[in-house]
Formats: structure tokens, C-alpha cells, sequence
């Protein structure tokens, strides 16, 4: 399954994520992490000092090898230079799996250790000054669209992805691709804001959506939230000591976690698996095959000197048991 986290700068997102990736790691879940932030700190969160934090592989660099993989034997996609953010898998494409070794995750991914087990992790990679002027963080994102919307991941595996703060993700169709969206929200008009747009936004296409109140000291603030989000409010976090060794560098073990915020993070995946129980995988790649063709006629068809509603496959729809193209 796959899940979201976000939420505005600050609301303490990426470190909500890397508690639940432990969190499934010692339920021995195979999991796939994306750092999909302009702010790149989830292998920091998950333990890397800054040297190997730094040396991630950055997915936007590895387009044209994303691209051209990921297209295998697909007819109806004339050259991977056509290929944009939304496109989606036809016959013949090469699908992603969370459990299997393949070329992009040769290239973007790199293996990270727990306590309790070991995770994938892939970064977007950060915004650098060199892209002031010539770029824009969605092009860099895109490399995370596309890879999701070739993955297929079953109900006992896991890609959870740290999103770019705010709505970003609603540039494009993003925000569908999630059987989760896990936002994190502090007890203030401004912790709430982010949430009313995504609310307001996904409601149209059944986005599963659910606000982890963050920062709670007290009864008021849970008030607070509740007033504010309704039943859209599945848990709240409060202080943590683990929390605050492990920004210090000096985490205990995650087994030492407090328990109350050890069954905050069960409720987390007890939602998300509950959610994926309702996926509709026909539903799941009209929507999106409708983004893309909104992102063919708005600018792709331009960019790429192609029709690239041509590249729908109508007949394709991603499964569980969508057949996997081998390299040849």
C-alpha cells in the first residue's frame, strides 16, 4: 500500500514518517521510503549522519534511466524523451515492485538499517541553487510520480512517502496515488490550513484522508483539533523523550518508544490497511490516466512535440497481478 505524509513546514511530517517506517520495519514489513521533500531530511530521521545523508542518489538525476526502464516493449510510447511525470503503464511497460531488485532501484535506492530491519530509501534530491532559473522542484518530483505509477505493491507491503510541504502535490495528480494520506497537523489555525486545502481538493477524486494531530499538550489542543477536523482526526502525538534523543543524535532503541506513541503508530497502519481493503485498481488507473491527459493538453503535448494521449492504453489497468516485463 501506499501512503503520504503531509502537512506545512514545521508540523513535524518527516519525523512522523520516519516513526512509522520503524515502526513497520519491526513488524518486519517490507517497506519502500521516498524523501520526496524540497527539504531533504528523512535519512537523517532514519538514523544517517550527514555524510551518508548527502550521498543519496537523487531520482531527478536518474531520469532518462527511470524513463527509458520503465517504458520496456510499450508500443504506443515512441521514445522515453515523451515521456512526462503522468504517464501511465500500457502493455509491454516494465511495472515496479516493492520486493524485487531492479535497475532503478540499483540506481536511486540504497539500503538502510533499523533497529528491527532494514528499509529501502530513495530521495528526490534537494533544489539546489544551480536549478534557480532553469528548473522547478516539479520536474524533480516527477521522477517519484512515475515510479508510483508503475508500482504495484501489495496489501503487506509498504511505500511511504514524505511529501513537499503545503498542496504542491496537487500540481499534479500526485495525490491520488496514495491509499493513505496521513496529514500531520499542530493545534493552530495555521497547523489546520494545509488540511482544509487538502480536503477541499481531494474530495472529488476519494482521497482517504486523516489528521494526525501533532504537538498536543493538553486537552485544549485536542479540543482544538477536534472542533477543527471533525472525524478526519484518527490520532494525536504528544511530547516524546525518544523523539527528542533521536533529533539529538542519540536515540535509544525503538522498542524504548513510549507507548502511547507506539499504539498512535498501529492506529496509522491499521487505517492505512483498512484503506487499501477498499482500493479499486480500475478506478485507481482511470484516475490516473485523467491526470495525464490533463497534463498532455496543458502543457506535455508542447513540451514534447508528441500527442501524447496517444500513449493511454485502454485496455490497461494496474493489478496486483499485472504481468512484470523482464529486461531482454
Amino acid at each position: 500500500m501506499k501512503i503520504a505524509f503531509v502537512g506545512k513546514g514545521g508540523s513535524g511530517k518527516t519525523t512522523l514518517s520516519s516513526l512509522f517506517i520503524r515502526h513497520l520495519a519491526a513488524n518486519e514489513a517490507p517497506v519502500v521510503a521516498v524523501d520526496a521533500d524540497i527539504n531533504q531530511h528523512l535519512g537523517a530521521a532514519l538514523g544517517l549522519d550527514e555524510a551518508a545523508a548527502a550521498d543519496l542518489p537523487a531520482l531527478g538525476a536518474h531520469l532518462p534511466l527511470i524513463k527509458d526502464y520503465l517504458r520496456g516493449t510499450n508500443p504506443r510510447i515512441t521514445s522515453s524523451a515523451t515521456m512526462i511525470k503522468t504517464t501511465p503503464p500500457g502493455e509491454g511497460s516494465r511495472l515496479l515492485r516493492v520486493q524485487e531488485d531492479n535497475p532503478v532501484y540499483a540506481a536511486c535506492a540504497r539500503t538502510v538499517s533499523l533497529d528491527d530491519g532494514e528499509i529501502r530509501l530513495m530521495a528526490t534530491g534537494p533544489f539546489t541553487e544551480s536549478d534557480l532559473g532553469v528548473a522547478c522542484y516539479h520536474s524533480k518530483v516527477g521522477a517519484v510520480e512515475l515510479c508510483l505509477n508503475h508500482l504495484v505493491d501489495g496489501p503487506d507491503e509498504y511505500v511511504v512517502v514524505d511529501m513537499t510541504a503545503g498542496s504542491d502535490s496537487f500540481a499534479s495528480g500526485m495525490f491520488t496515488r496514495f491509499d493513505m494520506t496521513f496529514l500531520v497537523a499542530e493545534p493552530t489555525l495555521k497547523g489546520v490550513s494545509v488540511y482544509r486545502q487538502y480536503k477541499d481538493y481531494a474530495r472529488d477524486y476519494g482521497v482517504a484522508l486523516k489528521v494526525v494531530g501533532n504537538k498536543v499538550q493538553g486537552p485544549d489542543d485536542l479540543h482544538f483539533l477536534r472542533e477543527e477536523v471533525g472525524d478526519d482526526l484518527l490520532v494525536a502525538v504528544g511530547h516524546s523523550d525518544w523523539v527528542r534523543a533521536m533529533e539529538k543524535g542519540r536515540p535509544a532503541r525503538f522498542e524504548q518508544l513510549e507507548a502511547g506513541n507506539r499504539m498512535a503508530l498501529q492506529a496509522l497502519q491499521d487505517a492505512a490497511e483498512d484503506s487499501y481493503a477498499d482500493r479499486d485498481w480500475a478506478r485507481y488507473t482511470s484516475q490516473m490516466v485523467h491526470f495525464h491527459l490533463k497534463n498532455a493538453e496543458s502543457w506535455g503535448n508542447e513540451r514534447t512535440g508528441a500527442d501524447l494521449a496517444a500513449q493511454v492504453d485502454p485496455s490497461f489497468v494496474l493489478g496486483e497481478h499485472a504481468p512484470v516485463p523482464q529486461p531482454g
